[in-house]
């Protein structure tokens, strides 16, 4: 049980942290010696220790829109990311843990320690619902102070996007730099239209040094909770961010607007304009033109009994050049041959990653699974040893054969630089997978009926 001791260092904390005031110090002490005296233990001691040390919700908002109109959305920003750091909503100590590198191709791989993987794309479509408490979903704003989902300490800021009311949190378990979500106050479905591509507009003019994305909103390809609309961003720069254009396309109704085909293994498109509505509209008619798009021959079916299987993946961000918006095409539709999606991870790609390829991944971040940490180290310590693999590991037929290709080449100093460079090579080709064009003589056709010439 903590002790007086550990109360008063708590609140001196709170105090130095958390922005709690002095004459509410007592108070916030014995509420915490209730809370101590309750018997709640562990990470739900945490969750409701800093629960009630934090700022109210009310209070948050008027702190950071105060700073925002002070200094600016980068420092407001910059608070709220802290608050919820130091009030152990976001855990970064544990993120900082996570292995993390960039592959020789261009991408970055994390391998995220605290997050189970996630395989059910049915618990997707259903929004990851709630037992109990207001939050129809884990995503609704009603979770914030929910302890029975460990959300005493989430605090989040209300934003306007497309003069609807929005909310602003941070990831407690982010795949990068300040990874936060948008979220609709309404309860209502993902989807992307053209109030999708305008809301990632009105985002970023109001937190510029902010990217943001919506997830394609089908099962198989989209994000874990399709259920309730909302948007992912954050403060890094993602490998598609910084991929260059390498066969430009040219709008027949904006001719003087800059876009392309991106140079990646996914199919994508970028538009830049320092004009907000001319983004929009290119962005839109691609969107449209593809949600309606059938090519049997490529294996592209806009939809059948099924239902629909085309969308768009939209993300922006701002630079020097206006408004950068990339649309990546993506098809949920599978095949007897591809249970899991033709435009999918391929089975051979399985034991490194089977979840769902969203929003992040087709940006270039791999997220993978925490268990992998282990299982490719055992891997590693077989193909140091000369050992043959085991059938214990057998799923990793691949990497194994791979990496000590690699390794035996002699271009890598050790095993584990050798498992590096597989990995960054099967990610790769998983976004390749996920190309719902392979040649761009297709593409370019698309495209022409979308209004662009090469």
């Amino acid at each position: 049980m903590i002790n007086f001791d550990e109360i008063k260092n708590l609140i001196e904390y709170a105090k130095s942290n958390l922005e709690l005031k002095e004459r509410d110090g007592e108070l916030k002490a014995n509420r915490l010696l209730e809370i101590a005296e309750s018997g709640v233990e562990g990470a739900d001691f945490e969750d409701a220790v800093y629960g009630e040390l934090s700022l109210l919700p009310s209070e948050v908002d008027k702190r950071f829109a105060d700073i925002c109109k002070a200094e600016g959305s980068k420092a407001a920003t910059d608070w709220l990311f802290n608050y919820c750091v130091n009030n152990k909503y976001v855990k970064k100590a544990v993120l900082d843990k996570n292995p993390r590198f960039d592959t020789s191709n261009g991408l970055t791989i994390t391998i995220n320690k605290a997050k189970p993987e996630f395989r059910d794309p049915k618990k997707a479509a259903k929004g990851n619902s709630v037992d109990g408490g207001f939050a129809k979903c884990v995503i609704c704003r009603e979770n914030e102070g929910f302890g029975t989902r460990n959300k005493r300490n989430l605090r989040t800021v209300s934003i306007m996007l497309g003069m609807r009311p929005w909310f602003w949190q941070y990831s407690p378990y982010g795949y990068f730099h300040e990874h936060g979500i948008a979220v609709n106050c309404e309860h209502i479905p993902m989807h992307v239209d053209r109030e999708t591509l305008e809301n990632l507009v009105d985002f970023i003019d109001k937190f510029p040094h902010y990217f943001i994305g919506c997830n394609a909103p089908l099962p198989r390809i989209g994000g874990s909770v399709l259920a309730h609309d909302h948007y992912q961003g954050g403060g890094e720069i993602l490998p598609l961010h910084k991929a260059k254009v390498k066969t430009k396309i040219k709008d027949n109704k904006y001719p003087y607007v800059t876009a392309g085909i991106l140079d990646w293994p996914g199919t994508a498109i970028r538009i830049k304009s320092d004009k907000r509505n001319e983004v929009i509209d290119i962005a839109d008619r691609i969107r449209e033109a593809w949600v309606n798009y059938s090519n049997p021959a490529l294996g592209i079916i806009a939809e059948d009994k099924d239902g629909v299987h085309n969308a768009v993946s939209p993300t922006v961000i701002k630079s020097v050049h206006g408004y950068e918006m990339n649309v990546i095409l993506r098809s949920n539709i599978t095949s007897e041959k591809y249970p899991d999606g033709v435009f999918h991870a391929h089975p051979e790609f399985h034991s490194i990653k089977k979840e769902s390829i969203g929003l992040i991944e087709a940006q270039g971040l791999f997220i993978l699974p925490g268990r992998l940490e282990e299982e490719l180290a055992e891997v590693e310590k077989l193909i140091s040893a000369k050992k043959p693999l085991t059938d214990e590991y057998s799923a990793f037929g691949l990497v194994y054969e791979e990496t000590k290709a690699l390794f035996e080449s002699g271009k890598f100093k050790t095993v584990h630089a050798a498992m590096q460079e597989e990995l960054g090579s099967i990610c790769y080709r998983i976004l390749e997978n996920t190309a719902v064009f392979k040649k761009e003589e297709d593409l370019l056709r698309f495209l022409k009926t979308a209004g662009f010439e090469a």
